[in-house]
């Protein structure tokens, strides 16, 4: 029996899922953040600020914009190429196909908002590093976040020379400062009234799953975060012999070898293999 069939296997005697999703995930999935994408999409800020500075989206994130409304000129682009834009990829789809029969959970560091596009419902979400559709108070001064869809699709119409108009730099409602991106990236992360109930459902989750036989399905967590997904997914298999791991890792799909059958590590290209159990699961 090959790895896919065994791990499609296990995701069929399952009565849960939880799905555990990191970076590696949507990189599978499409949406890099480096190469071709990134120089045909980001041209005016590479050729504005450096090569050195501008090598990769994720870098670009962190340059010290000059102004907010270099900032924002910056971070409206990232949000409507990474968010708004891409339809729900096919991955994310033939994830959906693949679980949305069993009681499943979402668990992703990811904030591109795939999940809610490809159908995975709202309440089995805990999206604990943010969302780039949303935006909160730099220093986080109140418990709250603001979409902020229309005010980057009005930026992405309005920007000249990498730059958006003074009028559309937002600013706190509340302190009158500067707004920031929501996501975890210092000590003013905002955990507002919905961050908390997602957080609240997952928890019920997983006190569901311990009565349970249940697979845990990591999907592209390297060790950027790994006390988020993948150290505490390794934590509940130890203790809880009616738990599973199956780990989809480009280049860090190894697993516990105490874990024995109960584990399943299967590397190279995601894309392939979810498609490959989405396909095993409708036999």
């Amino acid at each position: 029996m090959t790895q896919i069939e065994k791990a499609a296997a296990l995701i069929k005697e399952a009565d849960v899922i939880l799905i555990g999703a990191g970076a590696g995930a949507s990189t599978a999935a499409g949406l890099t953040y480096n190469g071709k994408r990134f120089t045909r999409n980001f041209s005016e800020f590479i050729e504005k600020y450096g090569p050195m500075h501008m090598t990769d989206m994720y870098a670009a994130g962190f340059y010290p914009f000059p102004t907010q409304e270099a900032k924002w000129g910056y971070w409206s682009k990232h949000s409507m190429i990474n968010r708004f834009l891409p339809p729900a990829l096919p991955l994310y789809k033939q994830l959906y196909e693949i679980v949305k029969e069993k009681e499943y959970f979402i668990l992703t560091t990811n904030v591109d908002h795939q999940f809610w596009k490809a159908g995975f419902q709202t309440e089995r979400i805990f999206a604990t590093q943010g969302d780039y559709g949303t935006i909160q108070c730099e220093k986080g001064c109140h418990p709250k976040v603001y979409n902020a869809e229309n005010l980057f699709r009005q930026m992405d119409q309005a920007r000249q020379d990498c730059l958006v108009p003074s009028i559309m730099v937002p600013k706190c409602p509340v302190c009158g400062g500067n707004m920031a991106m929501h996501l975890r990236c210092d000590q003013y992360f905002v955990e507002d009234e919905d961050w908390h109930e997602a957080a609240g459902h997952y928890h019920c989750f997983l006190k569901k799953m311990e009565q349970k036989t249940g697979v845990l399905l990591e999907l592209g967590v390297g060790f950027n975060t790994p006390t988020i997904i993948r150290f505490p997914f390794e934590k509940m298999v130890r203790e809880n012999r009616n738990l599973s791991l199956i780990r989809l890792n480009m280049n860090e799909a190894v697993v516990p070898e105490s874990f024995g059958n109960r584990a399943i590590g299967i590397g190279g290209d995601m894309a392939k293999v979810i498609s490959d159990l989405n396909n095993r699961s409708s036999i």
